[in-house]
């Protein structure tokens, strides 16, 4: 199974395109789920696994695998389903996953094969299970429902949510951000991604709507655009601070918003920031190819919130000279 998934890397063509390729398996019976393969290093069979006492009940213990010690965790057990029985651990397989800054396992019961397809092939949830569900995406593949894992989700909880913004730098910039006027337009499929960026914005007192895919966000933007040419708002460069999207999302990816972004006369100067959990060089490359101002990689918040003071700062100063 070590050779399953051969580097990652070299699938990178296919972002910027509107394309990904999404790892397929079982975690209980025949329902299928999928993972971005970008998530994933490798697929093993499950290694002797140590327990940690007092861990979290999802995180059946720790693993050494090649002298990198991680936390593998019970998918089936992390989505609500019934655990995965402690004599079955050895039968089953695991998702070694990089993202978030960090390396984890996920168990699960077998691993089906990987797919191409297009993201708007992928739908986001039904807008009734927003506030319940561990799914960023559904689509189809072999004829049958595919649900996406919102992997974001199962981590923050079994691990807690990192990059907490200090009081004290909000502090200090509040008399910047606050109370006058800017407004961020945020994209992101994960529940837990949007809540951060949700509080990072609060709490620096900027308004702000955050939608959940690429598509979402562009045709809002739009919307804004029409109204400039019709005479009834500022352009929307004078309207909106920034743009701080996620890369993989459903209908449409955060590459593709930022090239129809600058493909668009009226929206060409907006400032965007790429925000994702994706680990690889190939996300500074692509950031660059399609235009976008900057990448940060997921939760950093005082990071984010440094970069929205600098472009307040920027934006302060030009307006200071003209």
């Amino acid at each position: 199974m070590s050779n399953f998934l051969k580097s990652v890397d070299q699938r990178t063509s296919l972002a910027g395109m509107n394309r990904m390729e999404l790892l397929l398996f079982n975690i209980q019976g025949k329902q299928l789920f999928g993972i971005n393969v970008f998530k994933v290093r490798e697929v093993i069979r499950t290694p002797d696994i140590s327990p940690v006492p007092k861990s979290d009940p999802r995180v059946v213990g720790v693993s050494d695998i090649r002298g990198q010690t991680m936390p593998m965790i019970d998918l089936a057990q992390a989505l609500d389903l019934p655990p995965i029985p402690r004599d079955k651990l050895a039968d089953t397989l695991t998702i070694v996953t990089e993202f978030n800054s960090s390396v984890q396992g996920f168990l699960v019961e077998d691993v089906d094969r990987i797919v191409h397809l297009r993201w708007e092939d992928i739908l986001p949830p039904p807008e009734s299970l927003h506030h319940v569900n561990y799914l960023t995406g559904i689509t189809r593949a072999k004829g049958v429902i595919v649900e996406i894992v919102d992997v974001e989700k199962v981590l923050a909880e079994v691990s807690g949510m990192p990059g907490v913004m200090s009081e004290e730098f909000v502090e200090h910039n509040i008399g910047k951000t606050q109370g006058h006027g800017y407004f961020v337009l945020g994209a992101d499929d994960s529940t837990v991604a949007r809540t951060q960026l949700k509080s990072v914005l609060d709490k620096l007192g900027i308004k702000h709507v955050i939608v959940n895919n690429g598509r979402k966000a562009l045709d809002f933007l739009k919307k804004w655009a029409d109204e400039a040419d019709e005479g009834v708002a500022n352009p929307v460069s004078e309207r909106v601070l920034m743009v701080i999207s996620d890369i993989e999302m459903p209908e449409m990816d955060g590459y593709t918003l930022t090239t129809s972004i600058r493909k668009d006369d009226r929206l060409k100067d907006l400032y965007v920031i790429l925000n994702s959990s994706l680990s690889g060089g190939f996300n500074d490359k692509l950031t660059e190819k399609v235009g976008a101002n900057k990448f940060l990689s997921k939760w950093h918040s005082e990071e984010l919130a440094r970069e929205i003071v600098k472009r307040i700062d920027e934006v302060e100063s030009v307006n200071a000279t003209e």
